[in-house]
């Protein structure tokens, strides 16, 4: 992007509030502009009047409404929200979805978790289609079975069979009828069209040829395996295209000639530009955010010397985190707007709320976000009309909140002297810094690397104001903020590359023997990028590509994309490189260990084509000429008071100026805050380099302060967080590894809940449980490198295969631990009468399992390895019973779950060296305390209500099992105290089966309660139980002998305890109640997958259909992973129309799920609400139960019940039809029509950060 032939380059960069223009002019220096990306009054488009504005200043005459002469440019680069914006808003083209027969509902089903674990309401974003027609076409892999005809092979190297031709004949009418509806644009998405195309190029065909404007097949939209995320991605591409083709047209149209002989370019989200015609929705959610991060990886990433960075971009409505070092670093399936895309795209991390975040105090927590003003209403402070800001109305705002916070100070639990106003504006910034640095730590930690390695690019406008305190408290010592750091991602896009990318899916083995075709591949891959790239005119010297190739170790869901170019080929590679190496050491950093002898699979061949086109920048400022001139002197708060602070003015600063902490710089774009203690130096390319100094360490006492009650409540979570990352890099098992089924926690010295993450409702507050028995049952036999491993149900165990790691953090000087870190995960195979450990029949506990009461794992720091090995054979001494199927995985697990706790010591150890031993314990009970209080407040609030109605205190509930047994609930408020009894007498005995639940699960299930009653982020720690007591009778289903089994009370008993309490306090009607586990296997394969259902209506919402509900989020597998893995054909997976009961508001519907087998195995099914119907509450009517239906390949149908196994056999059907929700209300009650309530604005979460706490919390 050079300017030789005298004409102008302008990159623009069209946000949602402003929109920065960046030209380069004739003669190579540089102009920049911001200006409102809406602004009717004035302008029709924000870009066209940039360049206009621009072109003027030149001393053009361009009238406003005529077309702009367009031959003084040479080039326009734009990053445009439309994607985004439309997508947020829901305001797409209108599409209709073509799927294959039996898939109507499968994208609204998705993954079946949903997003907020504890929103009874269970809000998901709706479907971006509003009409679906099922195609009648069938392709399956091919098996091998007689008579099944001669295999077709796909593009995968895959063996396939079309057992449906598509019926064209048959679809013709329906997409008339389409057209005859005003729908133009089509998603057509078929099972295995990723390897099978031809049958989704048919519909396309017929399609285009009856006059549809858009067709998006998903085999070219991204021909990746998984049909849920590429399903999405088609729908995303025919919602969003349409829309910015249209705004595309509508900017042309501003110019004169519509901008026929000028480069037209926009930024894609992988951070390539893309020409104007192939500019595709799919690739287009991130266009405005990727600029950045190419900006400051252009930038900052070469003049740091080739240092890491990490980029904080700070706008007024989110925060975006990111990572460069040295290439960018890129994920192929992130969520926006609730929408999975399977595309390319840089991972920048939508982590926090930005500048305009809202301010609240809530129970004794200062909180920030995620709620923002936006731009409409704003901030406080904003005034329209060009006026300038009001500090008045940000200080009585705060004065508003300052007088709740002190009203706490002086009337709460622990009295404190009141704060200033300075010192709670002070704790607000604090606490977002804090909030802001998790996310970060998080982003680098996951991938092996240390945060202060780091140095911290800023940009954004409100990112100046933050860099210093968020770079100190990651432990950096260099912040670097480009003179442009307002504009960055404009100037992104001036620097950026055109990208064109091509790549297929693959189903090779990485082995010498494919390795020719490998090469064969990427090199026809690498022709296609080439020539993309010379018909835009590039020359072949300007063109470069980079091979990657998408790998995984086989049986495992984990991959990898790697390039070669840092590995250069060997003799025992492919051409292109050894990838090999690359995926091995990455695998390395990434998770710390490798799986040397097994297969690694090549599921996707890509090559990305990079034609050089970056402007390069010339324009250099001029070196200081004398000391740097103050433009005035303000006075700044700081920790400790008013200090005087020196303002410079940008422009006016040079080469060398250095300007000591604190002062402030600003320009027209920015503000940067250099704070005491750092030191702000100005580059030779004029960007301002700040080194950090070391914090003078403030003196924190015991005493509640509320500012530290919320930084102490991150750092506690964080300890939680970072021993789960560890947990998850060097665990071994798909179950840990892939799933993320595991918790890690911290304790107080009396084995009370401080923080757990993630939030696996099952494990909440379960572990609280079995530290405790440990302290009780060990004594004073507990010594520095001891480790403990638990899982028995009356030591505080959920089920068997949960096995927790306990380590006692000890302190010099402290005889008895101070602290107790835990990590508990769910282990595949622990032995027991069927594989799995998940036996439908066992009646006792031995029958489920091996058997860990108080057993020392490490002794002395010597890993039990013998003693563990004999404890988990040990249950094949049990008639009928084996012994552990997988001790290697096990015995990895387990050391992976003491590496964790080894982390969390670590952890503890820094807290406790930065703030000392009384501080650290106080602040741990002032967050048990602050917990607690939000529970006393929730209470109080039901219990008045109830009194203002004329209702008693007092309320009940009881539920039955299916086999009858009663779970009976009697809960006594006392309005004074802010308390409750929870009183389960009256519930039935223990059961013969498996439907015992142990007491630590009841008690999880009472923290979910509690913690979706108070419906807003509490901590979620032993205070959540402190206003409660719970009265459980001693050998009741909820609190059997230690001897009873309880497989099946961990995943069903506990949704029925859910629905009791939810009951009592009339929240909302039943959900189905159930987690439908099904288990399959034979010898040489097991499969297991829980099934979702229909959530309870409620007061204000209809009951969300297809999703799991409370005491379980798992997701389930893609249809075709399923299929490519296991000998079964999934023939239905749909709504269950109908199910749900009636009311004012409906309950949600369950689902029917078909599945068709190929080999003999065993089914196992373990399920409830086969008897007993979901309940409606208040005056709507119970949903549907459930059903388990085979159907025999004679035709025979049989009800299996509840909870059977039963042999199967090839062309044998299992149906199985999940139960509904209960209605809410009267169904003869009209409910309000459709909409939503209006909600606050918050931030859209994005990143690889947001996608592991998701799937963390889908389990």
């Amino acid at each position: 992007m050079g300017s030789p032939e005298g004409r102008f380059h302008f990159a623009i960069d069209r946000g949602g509030t402003f929109t920065d223009v960046f030209a380069q002019c004739p003669g190579g220096h540089v102009r920049v502009l911001k200006l409102l990306s809406e602004d009717p009054a004035n302008y029709a488009d924000a870009p066209t009047e940039g360049i206009r504005r621009i072109l003027e200043q030149a001393g053009m005459l361009l009238p406003r409404d005529q077309p702009l002469d367009s031959s003084h440019i040479a080039s326009i680069r734009m990053g445009t929200t439309v994607a985004t914006n439309a997508l947020l808003e829901r305001k797409g083209e209108r599409v209709a979805l073509l799927v294959t027969r039996g898939f109507r509902d499968l994208l609204h089903i998705g993954t079946q978790a949903r997003g907020d674990l504890f929103d009874l309401a269970v809000p998901m974003p709706e479907v971006l289609y509003e009409e679906v027609l099922e195609v009648d076409e069938r392709v399956v892999l091919h098996r091998g079975e007689a008579g099944t005809g001669t295999p077709v092979k796909g593009r995968t190297g895959d063996l396939l069979e079309v057992q449906q031709p598509v019926d064209l004949g048959a679809l013709r009418g329906k997409l008339e009828g389409l057209l005859s509806r005003g729908i133009r644009s089509l998603a057509v998405v078929l099972m295995h069209s990723y390897t099978w195309a031809q049958h989704e190029q048919q519909v396309g065909v017929l399609a285009r040829e009856l006059g549809f404007t858009h067709v998006s097949l998903s085999s070219e939209a991204m021909p990746m395996v998984r049909i849920v995320p590429r399903g999405h991605t088609a729908c995303a591409d025919a919602y969003l295209t349409p829309a910015i083709q249209r705004y595309v047209q509508g900017f042309c149209r501003g110019f004169q000639g519509q901008l026929k002989d000028v480069q037209v370019l926009f930024m894609r989200s992988d951070g390539g530009l893309a020409p104007m015609d192939t500019f595709s929705g799919s690739s287009a959610v991130l266009s405005g955010p990727a600029g950045g991060v190419v900006g400051y990886s252009a930038t900052t990433y070469q003049q740091e010397g080739g240092q890491p960075v990490i980029g904080f971009d700070m706008g007024g409505t989110s925060t975006d985190v990111s990572r460069y070092a040295g290439e960018f670093e890129h994920v192929f399936e992130a969520s926006t707007a609730g929408v999975t895309l399977q595309a390319p795209q840089l991972d920048i991390n939508t982590v926090a709320a930005g500048g305009g975040s809202r301010l609240f105090f809530r129970s004794g927590l200062f909180v920030v976000g995620p709620e923002s003003a936006g731009a409409h209403p704003g901030p406080a402070c904003y005034r329209k009309e060009n006026q300038p800001l009001s500090p008045e109305a940000s200080r009585k705002a705060l004065e508003a909140v300052a007088t709740e916070v002190n009203s706490f100070l002086t009337n709460g639990p622990c009295p404190a002297s009141p704060l200033s106003l300075e010192e709670v504006a002070m704790g607000f910034v604090r606490v977002a810094n804090e909030a802001m640095c998790r996310p970060i730590r998080a982003l680098t930690q996951a991938r092996g690397h240390d945060p202060s390695a780091h140095v911290l690019a800023c940009f954004g406008g409100a990112g100046g104001q933050h860099a210093c305190a968020i770079a100190r408290a990651l432990g950096m010592d260099t912040v670097h903020i480009h003179r442009h750091s307002g504009l960055l991602s404009a100037l992104g896009l001036a620097l950026a590359d055109v990208v064109h990318e091509a790549q297929e899916p693959c189903s090779l083995l990485y082995a010498p023997e494919t390795f020719v075709q490998l090469d064969q591949r990427l090199s026809r891959l690498e022709e296609q990028c080439v020539d993309a790239l010379q018909a835009q005119g590039f020359p072949r010297s300007q063109i470069s590509t980079e091979s990657f190739l998408h790998l995984r170790y086989q049986g495992t869901d984990c991959a990898l994309m790697v390039s070669a170019h840092q590995h250069p080929a060997t003799a025992r590679s492919p051409r292109a490189g050894d990838f090999g190496a690359a995926f091995v050491e990455r695998y390395m950093r990434e998770f710390g260990f490798v799986i040397p002898e097994r297969p690694v699979v090549v599921d996707d061949v890509r090559v990305r084509g990079t034609g050089r086109s970056g402007l390069r920048l010339e324009d250099a400022p001029k070196a200081q000429t004398g000391p740097p001139r103050v433009d005035k002197m303000t006075q700044c708060y700081f920790e400790g008071g008013y200090q005087e602070t020196p303002v410079y003015l940008l422009a006016e600063l040079g080469y060398g100026h250095k300007l000591h902490g604190p002062c402030l710089i600003i320009d027209s774009n920015s503000t940067i805050l250099v704070e005491p203690g750092c030191q702000a130096e100005v580059t030779k390319t004029g960007d301002i380099c700040i080194s950090v100094g070391a914090e003078v360490p403030g003196t924190v006492g015991p005493q509640l302060d509320p500012i530290q009650l919320s930084i102490f409540s991150h750092r506690f979570m964080s300890i939680a967080e970072q021993m789960g990352r560890i947990l998850q890099r060097t665990a071994i098992s798909t179950n840990i590894k892939e799933r993320l089924d595991f918790s890690c926690a911290l304790f107080g010295p009396d084995g009370g809940l401080v923080s757990n993450a993630p939030h696996i409702p099952v494990h909440l507050g379960a572990m609280q449980e079995t530290v405790q028995f440990q302290i009780q049952h060990l004594g004073a036999d507990l010594h520095p490198g001891d480790v403990l491993l638990s899982n028995h149900p009356s030591a505080g165990g959920s089920h068997l295969p949960d096995l927790t790691v306990i380590t006692p953090v000890f302190w010099p000087g402290q005889t008895r631990p101070v602290f107790y870190v835990a990590s508990r995960g769910h282990h595949a195979d622990i032995g027991g009468i069927t594989p799995g450990s998940m036996p439908p029949h066992s009646t006792m506990l031995q029958q489920e399992g091996a058997v860990f009461l108080s057993f020392k794992l490490v002794q002395g720091g010597v890993f039990q390895e013998e003693a563990v090995t004999e404890a988990l054979r040990a249950p094949g001494k049990v008639p009928n019973c084996s012994g552990t199927r997988n001790l290697h995985d096990n015995l990895s697990d387990l050391r992976a779950q003491v590496a964790a706790n080894q982390k969390g010591i670590q952890l503890v150890g820094e807290l406790i060296g930065q703030y000392g031993l009384d501080v650290v314990q106080a602040y741990m009970g002032h967050i048990q305390a602050n917990a607690e209080l939000a529970v006393r407040d929730m209470l109080r609030a039901f219990g008045t209500s109830r009194q203002a109605r004329g209702l008693p205190l007092e309320v009940s509930s009881e539920d039955h099992m299916d086999d009858g047994s009663p779970i009976r609930l009697r809960v006594q408020i006392s309005l004074s105290q802010g308390s409750a009894v929870f009183d389960f007498s009256g519930t039935g005995p223990e059961v013969f089966g498996n439907l015992n639940a142990p007491r630590a699960v009841t008690l999880s299930a009472l923290i979910y309660c509690l913690r979706c009653l108070v419906g807003r982020d509490i901590p979620l720690n032993q205070g959540c139980l402190a206003p409660v007591r719970v009265v459980i009778p001693r050998g009741s289903i909820l609190d059997p002998s230690p001897e009873a089994a309880v497989v099946g009370g961990n995943v069903l008993t506990s949704q029925r305890v859910v629905d009791v309490i939810l009951g009592a306090f009339g929240a909302c009607a039943a959900s189905q109640g159930c987690m439908n586990n099904v288990t399959l296997g034979n010898a040489h394969m097991g499969y297991y997958e829980t099934v979702a259902g229909g959530a309870g209506a409620g007061p204000s919402w209809h009951g969300r259909s297809g999703v799991h509900s409370h005491m379980t989020n798992t997701r389930i597998t893609d249809p075709e992973i399923l299929e490519s893995r296991y000998p079964v054909i999934l023939r239905r997976f749909e709504l269950r129309r109908g199910s749900g009961g009636r009311g004012r508001f409906r309950g949600g519907d369950g689902v029917t799920r078909e599945l068709l087998f190929r080999e003999e195995a065993l089914l196992s099914v373990l399920t409830e609400r086969r008897a007993f119907r979901p309940y409606g509450l208040h005056g709507g009517e119970p949903g549907a139960r459930g059903l388990n239906l085979l159907i025999r390949k004679n035709g025979r149908t049989v009800n299996l019940g509840g909870k059977t196994s039963v042999t199967v056999y090839p062309g044998d059907v299992f149906c199985l039809h999940t139960p509904g929700g209960g209605g809410y209300g009267d169904p003869e009650d009209p409910a309000p029509p459709p909409g939503s309530p209006p909600q606050a604005l918050a931030f859209p979460e994005h990143g690889s950060v947001y996608e592991y706490r998701r799937a963390q919390e889908a389990v």
